[in-house]
């Protein structure tokens, strides 16, 4: 269960997390809009505080690590041939796949 510091933590109307609730689709009972008022609203809360955070003297980052790219290099390498890309179809024509049909 989310806490909060502050009595004042209602920063949410129900009329705004109804609002929310239509945005994301989803259908909410009243229980449901208070419970989720009151949580977000402590996340709210926790924004603001957020937003308190001296951050002066902070660089700005593209990226919270150091991340470097992890892929392959990109090299040409021989591909399979039909008979070997075929080899395990359940049916072939043509040397094409042969599917059922979709539209009649």
């Amino acid at each position: 269960m989310l806490q909060c510091r502050s009595p004042l933590h209602q920063m949410l109307s129900n009329e705004q997390v109804r609002h929310i609730a239509w945005l994301a689709r989803l259908g909410v009972t009243d229980e449901e809009v208070e419970q989720f008022r009151d949580d977000l609203s402590i996340v709210l809360e926790h924004f603001r505080t957020l937003a308190e955070v001296d951050t002066d003297d902070v660089p700005a980052a593209a990226h919270a690590s150091r991340l470097q790219n992890v892929f392959r290099e990109d090299t040409p390498q021989p591909s399979l041939t039909i008979d070997e890309v075929l080899a395990n179809a359940p049916s072939t024509q043509d040397s094409c796949l042969r599917v059922p049909p979709i539209l009649e």
